[in-house]
């Protein structure tokens, strides 16, 4: 019997509730075609995003192309190209697309369509994954609440009241409300990690050098690191060794293989934590500044890792309460850097020039008119704290308390195989409650920027709503330097004794 003749009418709302491990097996034995999960995803974006803001571009003509070549080969009785062939994918609007523009929620690259595709975006294309489109995030993934866009908010299924974090709270929010089964987004500070836990959802955040950042717009060269986002810890793993490998046009890259994290999600599946040391950060458990409601579901998520076989210590990382300082100095003097690049002579938005304006001026103009608060903001600072007589002063010495954050994980992990924290301080705010004030705004990236500045790995996991809010909230993992399997096992442990 040819796969033609196995497909079935399943209904659009049981096709966007599958996982995606799920609708791969029935993509790729025949029983459904891509063609017909791509579009019910399709119709679901159209159906929920006038309410949601999830995405700022669709590409339903060129989704539903890819979809029918991997129906093609699969018919013809190919192989699929990857395991999450067919499967379809939205994309956040900070990886260059030759298909789509890129404009990282921002007036600056308005329209801007890129001659060449990111690493991550040829990779998938090579996997025969279907892009539905680019979402929407803090501008140059600058932000914790996706408010930050040029183009609209982003509002937070579970309360459109809210927002579902940030800078990555498109792709988390594709996630939630059904409108995609995998995303892929960015982590600099927690901007995978946050929204997970907002919206109940899984995010990852691969050691630093594991997933190509060519043809990432950078924010903080040193710190923003790509990475997959699913509903499941098993999609998540399936997506990360999509995406994962050296890649020798990324100088940053790691000539390391992946770690075998679909095989430790499997393995974790089955509930077994006997031998797995688990260590909790004491700065970060019941701390001042975190959310009662948080840090019960915190606790309760501890003692069934602990239900689970694993051994639970308690680890000291003290230079935690210097890191929010120093990672905001760093990113700030890297952006600094980074976005001098859009200055209105090579690309993007070029406002002022009437052929006598200077181009000085036009410079001045552009970047006036082209940049949003928040990222003018973040140029000023770390403009200051590059400048003369302020860099020992500023840069220097956050570079200094980086080290010692590293040092802190470094001792920690003498005691512990992996450590374990909230994913954020709170529950998901108001839209519009922190928007006047950026210090608050800091602050909810309190609990997942030690990881990005020492250049480990992270996943966001959910468990369940807070008490006190009925919201999402989520336990951050954490592992050294190329362990991302770790992740992988305590997670999908906890998942599957969690269901």
């Amino acid at each position: 019997m040819t796969a033609k003749h196995l497909h079935k009418d399943i209904p659009a709302g049981e096709l966007t509730a599958m996982t995606a491990a799920e609708l791969a097996e029935k993509i790729h034995s025949g029983e459904i075609t891509s063609v017909a999960v791509t579009q019910a995803h399709l119709d679901r974006i159209a159906a929920t995003d006038g309410d949601l803001g999830a995405f700022l571009h669709v590409g339903a003509e060129e989704a539903l192309a890819t979809a029918a070549e991997v129906d093609a080969k699969i018919a013809a009785g190919e192989k699929p190209q990857s395991a999450l062939a067919g499967v379809p994918l939205a994309l956040k609007d900070v990886f260059v697309t030759t298909d789509a523009p890129t404009t990282c929620a921002s007036k600056m690259l308005e329209g801007y369509i890129s001659p060449y595709d990111a690493t991550v975006t040829k990779k998938l294309r090579e996997a025969g994954i279907p892009i539905l489109g680019k979402t929407n995030l803090d501008e140059f993934a600058m932000g914790s609440s996706t408010e930050n866009s040029a183009y609209h908010v982003t509002r937070n299924p579970w309360d459109t009241d809210r927002m579902p974090g940030g800078s990555g709270g498109g792709s988390a929010v594709a996630l939630a409300a059904g409108q995609a089964p995998l995303a892929i987004g960015t982590d600099t500070g927690g901007s995978i990690r946050q929204p997970a836990a907002m919206t109940d959802t899984v995010g990852v955040k691969p050691t630093y050098g594991t997933v190509s950042r060519y043809g990432l717009v950078a924010c903080a060269s040193s710190l923003d690191q790509g990475g997959p986002t699913a509903r499941t810890v098993l999609d998540t793993a399936l997506l990360h060794e999509v995406i994962a490998g050296f890649d020798p046009l990324d100088g940053t890259s790691i000539n390391k293989p992946v770690a075998p994290v679909v095989a430790a999600a499997r393995e974790g599946a089955k509930g077994d934590l006997n031998g797995v040391k688990v260590g909790v950060v004491k700065q970060l458990n019941g701390a001042e500044g975190i959310q009662a409601g948080v840090t019960e579901a915190f606790r309760a998520a501890v003692a069934k890792l602990e239900e689970l076989g694993a051994t639970v210590v308690e680890v000291d990382c003290p230079n935690f309460t210097h890191a929010l300082g120093a990672y905001y100095l760093i990113q700030m003097s890297e952006i600094s850097s980074n976005l001098a690049r859009f200055d209105g002579m090579r690309y993007g938005l070029r406002a002022g020039d009437d052929g006598t304006t200077s181009a000085d001026d036009v410079m001045s103009i552009t970047r006036a008119e082209g940049f949003g608060p928040e990222v003018k903001r973040r140029i000023m600072l770390g403009t200051y704290a590059l400048s003369v007589g302020y860099y020992d002063a500023y840069y220097l010495q956050a570079q200094r308390i980086r080290t010692l954050v590293a040092q802190d994980f470094e001792k920690a992990f003498e005691l512990a195989d992996v450590l374990v924290a909230p994913t954020t301080p709170t529950t998901a705010f108001k839209l519009g409650e922190n928007v006047d004030d950026p210090l608050a705004m800091y602050n909810f990236d309190l609990c997942t920027l030690p990881l990005n500045l020492a250049g480990l790995c992270g996943m966001s996991l959910p468990v369940g709503l807070a008490p006190d809010t009925q919201m999402p909230t989520g336990m951050q993992i954490m592992a050294p330097a190329l362990a991302d399997d770790r992740l992988y096992r305590v997670g999908a442990a906890y998942e599957a004794a969690t269901k």
